[in-house]
């Protein structure tokens, strides 16, 4: 199984072209993908630099005729004209959909920082080697106490997952709302977590969860041992990032499947995105 995530700023480049066609060919040249995480995507957001305030939500679905997009909207506000102006996440997938969830991560007051509210997909998908959870989302850039909350906030739903996993199938209730549907402990956790791998949050992320409860696990890390992380911010936007490229958008894993991470590979030759895509390739 090979993923792809990627914050696409809007699908701007750093010439300042929006350009979501430009998106999907990258993603595509990058790999044969089944999974496609992106952060930053806006429908209906005419001021964001370089938009003409398209939906992008619509224009990923016209793009990838042959994959499911899932969309992860955290802002869902008034817009021009009387509209709808979302912003968020979104996941494609050829993969079979089990189930979705659509969560709004924690935001608790901060007066001393800036923030917008951030949410999270998590897809339970349907591989041949059996379900899987994948979530993408995108933390709070500017609000510490907020990042921090929204980590812990992820290490919860990936102990509820476990819960469920271990909850037995009620028959009774097939076909119905309260059908029993997987959501298995084994995930993965994609994001631009805007947080480097010094910082202690990165560590926490991947602290135990208890008994039971597979912990995550930084892809990364895993096929590349001791090798720091190649950059995935700054290598080509030097007009918002001067400062030396950093890395800030992981792969996680949960521990029960880190012997299947074949590769981890980022593109650090686009300039399609602020960001770079990172890869993973996961055995079946």
């Amino acid at each position: 199984m090979k993923l792809i995530t990627w914050n696409i700023q809007w699908c701007r480049g750093c010439d300042g072209r929006v350009d979501p066609a430009r998106i999907a060919r990258v993603a595509r040249e990058m790999a044969d993908f089944d999974v496609l995480c992106l952060q930053e995507v806006a429908s209906n957001y005419p001021d964001l630099p370089g938009s003409s305030g398209e939906n992008q939500y619509e224009t990923l679905a016209r793009l990838f005729p042959e994959y499911t997009v899932v969309k992860g909207a955290a802002i869902d506000a008034p817009g021009p004209q009387g509209g709808r102006r979302e912003f968020g996440n979104a996941l494609v997938t050829r993969a079979p959909i089990l189930q979705v969830f659509r969560h709004l991560l924690p935001r608790p007051a901060d007066p001393s920082a800036a923030s917008m509210q951030r949410a999270a997909i998590e897809v339970v998908l349907d591989l041949p080697s059996g379900p899987l959870r994948v979530t993408t989302t995108h933390l709070e850039y500017y609000s510490a106490k907020q990042r921090a909350a929204q980590v812990e906030r992820l290490r919860e739903w990936q102990a509820e997952a476990a819960g469920h996993a271990g909850a037995p199938t009620r028959k009774d209730k097939e076909g119905g709302p309260f059908q029993t549907l997987p959501r298995p402990a084994s995930g993965i956790l994609t994001a631009d977590f805007n947080f480097r791998p010094e910082d202690p949050l990165y560590a926490g992320l991947q602290a135990a969860l208890g008994a039971g409860v597979p912990a995550y696990r930084d892809a990364w890390a895993l096929r590349h041992p001791g090798e720091a992380h190649a950059p995935t911010l700054g290598l080509h936007d030097k007009a918002q990032w001067p400062a030396p490229p950093f890395a800030c958008d992981f792969i996680f894993v949960t521990e029960d499947i880190a012997h299947r991470v074949e590769d981890v590979v980022v593109d650090g030759s686009t300039d399609a995105s602020d960001h770079q895509p990172v890869l993973l390739v996961l055995r079946d």
